[in-house]
Formats: structure tokens, C-alpha cells, sequence
């Protein structure tokens, strides 16, 4: 039986039984206490008229068939107000019901917009509207991403498709230089690639977690980068105190790794400077890497974490990316429940903060 029928049945048999209650308390408080035998009152017997009055017998007589009447009376009212009731209450559910099946046939851009009063349908509209609005974004986002690492990983291919093809129809071509560029082309697709595996594996947070010091963690990635920083000019500034917090060991020291590797990218063309901090702060540890600088536009600054999405152009082109940068950086910071946040510098530059649980 369909849920209506179930409650329209519910409903008939609570007023049903109603009825039958009402009716057994009539019969209980009122007919038991007329006698079951006759009474004949004469004049002048306490003032009553004289008569014959009816005995129970008689009463439960004309009694029995009205309550049965008024019983079944309630058993259709009952089943038929129920019914209405029933559908009247379970529409916001068909609406709910019709909007998952057009999700599932793939329109996610459809929603249930339930109108009214703050009821549990409503709540439960809303959170499918706002799941709905999640997955629609997460959809876009994985297209936009496919999309963009088949253009990457096209590129190498092309480009090395097209060195053999100048190889092939230049045989006296110097054999040194193609086998230098195919080697840098081919340098530049094997990062990208790991670059995606890492990224899918800070999605998937395929890692046990581990108590790590996170201040430790940004000593050994601005040990490993300094050298890096060194070479083109740019300073590296380093506090903080004991930042305990719990995740994996590589994929935090990627996160540093790569924060740093961008605030070196992207400095200024002489003098640039990086700042790195670490602090407890409520409960919680905060990792503040701040460079120097071009003025980045906020609008651009949201878009900075999108895979591919580049701001400014490299200064410093020691280092070759792959426009995964601060994607992996976001999705390991999302893999360990924390907050990535990212605001332009007051003079220039780009500041990075990076909330865990401590």
C-alpha cells in the first residue's frame, strides 16, 4: 500500500475508534443506570407524570443501530478526509520526489523551491536544494578540470609530435638540440602528471594521519627552497612557535612546499621577500605565507585555487609549473579539514593562510 493509503487507513481507524469510545462511555454513564425492568408512575408518586417509561432493553434497541450507523459514517468520513488530509500533507514529498528523479535523469540545475511555513518538509527541501546547488558546482568544476588537463596533457604531445615530425623531414637537423627539447618537453608532462596524481590522492585523503609539528614541516620545505630563493634574489623570513596538529607528514610538506615555491615564483624582479609564520590561534593551527609583489586583482585572487588558473606571469622562470599549484594546495587543506584563505597584499604581492585542526 502507497503511504496516502496508510495514513488515510490511520486516520479513518483513530476516528473510528474515537467514535466507538465515545459511544462505549454513553452506554457505561448513562444506559446502565436505567433500569432493565418497567416502571409504572401513578399521580401523586413524588410529584412525576404519570406513565410508563422505557426500560434499557428498549433504549439499546433503538441505540444499537444509530451507533453502527454513526460508525460507518465515521469509517467514510474518516477514510475520505484522511485521503485528502494524506495528499494534501504528502505533496511536498511528490514535489521532492519529482525534482531527485529529473537530478538523477542528469538536470541539476532543477530545484525544489518548497514555499510555506519552516516545517520538516521545508527543511528537508532545502537541504536537497542545497545539496543539488553543491553537487551542481562540483560538477562544473570536474568538467572544467578534465577539460583543462586534456589541454595540458595534449600540449606535451603536440609539441613533441611536432619536434619528430621536423626530425623526420630535416634528417641533418643538429640531433642534440631535438633531444634536448623533447627531454624538457617530456620533463614538464611527467609533472603534470604527478601533479594529478597528487591532486587525486589529496581528494580521496588516501593517508593515515600522523601527529606532525607544522612548524617543522615549513624549517625543512624552506631548507629545500632556499637555495631556489637564493638564485633569484628573494629573501625568506621564517617565525613561529610549535604548531602540533595531526594529517600526513608528505602531503602537509607538499602543501608548505608549494605555497613557497609560488611566493617565490611570483615576486618582484629584485629584492622580493617571503614571509612565513606559524602560530596557534584558538584551538587551531595557522600557517601565513606572505610575498612581495604585483597588485593582484581580488576577482582574480578567487579564482587562483581553480586547476590551471594562473595570476600573474612567473618573474622568476628557474622554475616551470603546471598551473596546479595552489589546486593541490586547497585540496590537501580541504583532505585535512582545515581553511585555506587568500587576500591580496596591501603593497602588492599575496597573502595565504592555511587553518588546520590542532
Amino acid at each position: 500500500m502507497s503511504v496516502r493509503l496508510r495514513l488515510a487507513l490511520s486516520y479513518a481507524g483513530f476516528l473510528v475508534l474515537a467514535g466507538a469510545l465515545l459511544l462505549a462511555v454513553v452506554w457505561l454513564f448513562l444506559l446502565r443506570y436505567i433500569p432493565d425492568t418497567a416502571l409504572l408512575i401513578v399521580p401523586g408518586d413524588g410529584g412525576l407524570s404519570p406513565g410508563v417509561f422505557p426500560v434499557r432493553s428498549q433504549l439499546l434497541d433503538v441505540f444499537a443501530p444509530r451507533a453502527a450507523a454513526v460508525l460507518v459514517l465515521l469509517v467514510v468520513v474518516g477514510l475520505g478526509g484522511g485521503w485528502v488530509l494524506a495528499g494534501r500533507m504528502l505533496a511536498p514529498l511528490a514535489r521532492i520526489t519529482d525534482a531527485t528523479r529529473t537530478a538523477a535523469a542528469g538536470s541539476l540545475s532543477h530545484r525544489v523551491a518548497l514555499e510555506g511555513r519552516q516545517d520538516e518538509f521545508r527543511e528537508l527541501a532545502d537541504a536537497f536544494d542545497g545539496m543539488l546547488v553543491r553537487l551542481e558546482a562540483h560538477v562544473a568544476e570536474q568538467r572544467r578540470f578534465a577539460a583543462n588537463a586534456s589541454h595540458e596533457l595534449r600540449t606535451p604531445l603536440a609539441i613533441t609530435q611536432s619536434l619528430l615530425d621536423v626530425a623526420r623531414d630535416d634528417p641533418a637537423r643538429d640531433g642534440g638540440e631535438l633531444d634536448e627539447r623533447l627531454r624538457a618537453v617530456n620533463a614538464r608532462a611527467i609533472r603534470l602528471t604527478e601533479a594529478l596524481l597528487l591532486l587525486s590522492r589529496a581528494d580521496q585523503r588516501a593517508f593515515i594521519p600522523e601527529d606532525v609539528d607544522l612548524s617543522l614541516v615549513a624549517e625543512e620545505a624552506t631548507e629545500t627552497l632556499l637555495p631556489l630563493a637564493e638564485e633569484h634574489g628573494v629573501t625568506v623570513e621564517t617565525s613561529g612557535d610549535v604548531t602540533p596538529t595531526r594529517g600526513s607528514p608528505a602531503l602537509l610538506l607538499q602543501m608548505v612546499t608549494n605555497l613557497l615555491l609560488n611566493a617565490v615564483d611570483h615576486n618582484l624582479p629584485a629584492h622580493g621577500s617571503v614571509r612565513l609564520r606559524t602560530a596557534t590561534v584558538s584551538g587551531s593551527v595557522l600557517l601565513t605565507v606572505e610575498n612581495t609583489g604585483e597588485e593582484l586583482d581580488p576577482d582574480v585572487v578567487e579564482t587562483l585555487t581553480e586547476p590551471f588558473a594562473r595570476g600573474t606571469g612567473r618573474v622568476r622562470t628557474g622554475h616551470a609549473g603546471v598551473g596546479l599549484g595552489l589546486a593541490i594546495v586547497e585540496s590537501i587543506v580541504r583532505a585535512h579539514d582545515g581553511e585555506l584563505t587568500l587576500t591580496p597584499g596591501a603593497g602588492g604581492g599575496l597573502c595565504v593562510a592555511v587553518r588546520l585542526p590542532g
